[in-house]
């Protein structure tokens, strides 16, 4: 019996190198990100670096999109003529519509697909395709990847420090009045990516209480589980980035670290500066 020819697919948000895309053929989607009404395709006609420059040096609004479902109808209606079937992993459905329509114009174009919501993105979401890619390559069938992917969710961690409250006083997330007190005290928030959406877990007053924080949730994590890697993410902050490598270097030196920029689905809540730390458990 031959093997089943598999297309695999994702969108921006995997967060994943040029290099493995193409070792690997993954068919990435991208999000758009809209800059005072003007549409840019994430990856392809601004990078988040540039995006993160804009949204600092610019006055207006800095939002982010969903991909068009024709996006998708297209790519199904070829993939269907080169592959048996597909695997979609997206970022979370709570942020971002874009698992809704990898399933609808799969649907459409009758496209055999095995969809996972990720319920989250950035480094879990390269972590996911990654690991399902070694699934298959060990013989695993489609539908028992799906399940091991599902299962693994539960044990990914994204936490995000905004390095002010601008961007969500902007969109909403906050009032005014919490970014008078916050700016004031400089109080941080920590957030948490869970199920899919942000929660507040703490706040903190300085960078060091965040390092110590985010360390702490690490640790707690290490006493059941095992973590091969983090990853730092940050929003153009090149400098804080790499204090927290050095930190997290410092009291887990046997965790392999890596700095990443982060996807700006999430930049455009939490703005400029923005930064983070990212796992999962094994």
């Amino acid at each position: 019996m031959s093997k089943a020819k598999i297309a695999w697919i994702t969108d921006t948000t995997s967060s994943l190198s040029e290099q493995f895309i193409q070792d690997h053929n993954i068919h990435v989607i991208p999000l758009h990100v809209v800059i005072n009404d003007e549409f840019y395709k994430e990856t392809i006609d601004i990078t988040e670096q540039e995006f993160y420059e804009r949204m600092k040096n610019e006055e207006g609004k800095f939002q982010s999109s969903q991909p068009s479902i024709n996006d998708f109808v297209e790519l199904y209606r070829k993939l269907k003529k080169e592959y048996d079937f597909g695997i979609a992993i997206h970022a979370s459905s709570v942020l971002t519509g874009t698992y809704q329509s990898s399933v609808m114009a799969a649907e459409m174009e009758d496209f055999k697909l095995f969809a996972i919501d990720s319920q989250i993105g950035s480094y879990p979401l390269s972590y996911l395709i990654k690991k399902g890619i070694e699934l298959v390559e060990e013989g695993m069938n489609a539908e028992e990847v799906v399940t091991q992917l599902n299962s693994v969710r539960s044990n990914t961690r994204l936490f995000l420090i905004p390095s002010n409250l601008d961007q969500l006083h902007k969109s909403g997330r906050v009032s005014g009045s919490q970014k008078i007190l916050a700016s004031l005290f400089n109080i941080k928030p920590i957030l948490s990516i869970e199920d899919g959406a942000a929660q507040i877990k703490d706040k903190v007053r300085t960078d060091k209480k965040v390092f110590a924080w985010l360390a702490s949730k690490l640790s707690e994590d290490l006493e059941t589980k095992t973590v091969k890697k983090v990853a730092i993410v940050h929003a153009n902050d090149l400098k804080k980035a790499a204090e927290m490598e050095t930190y997290i270097n410092e009291k887990f030196p046997v965790i392999e670290t890596e700095i990443m920029m982060l996807i700006t689905v999430a930049g455009v809540h939490t703005g400029v500066g923005t930064i983070g730390l990212s796992w999962v458990c094994e």
